[in-house]
């Protein structure tokens, strides 16, 4: 199919949330058209056939987003 994106889900880190439907916002390394695998944040339907838009972050950027999230006082 022209136009597709080309997934693989290397691992599943874990879910954030789930919501309506059985999707469910979650955390994964995954390889988006057999490039090197990103951490994904996204949600995905419950076969992962379907997703949202999300954001992809390198290992780096992840690194930065737990320190900036641990130094937010709740």
């Amino acid at each position: 199919m022209e136009g597709s994106i080309e997934k693989n889900i290397v691992s599943s880190l874990g879910t954030i949330s789930e919501g309506k439907g059985g999707w469910k916002t979650e955390l994964n390394l995954v390889s988006w058209n057999a490039r090197e695998p990103k951490y994904d944040i996204r949600s995905w339907s419950a076969d992962h056939e379907k997703m949202s838009k999300g954001i992809t972050l390198t290992k780096e950027e992840l690194i930065s987003l737990k320190n900036l999230l641990n130094s937010i006082a709740l």
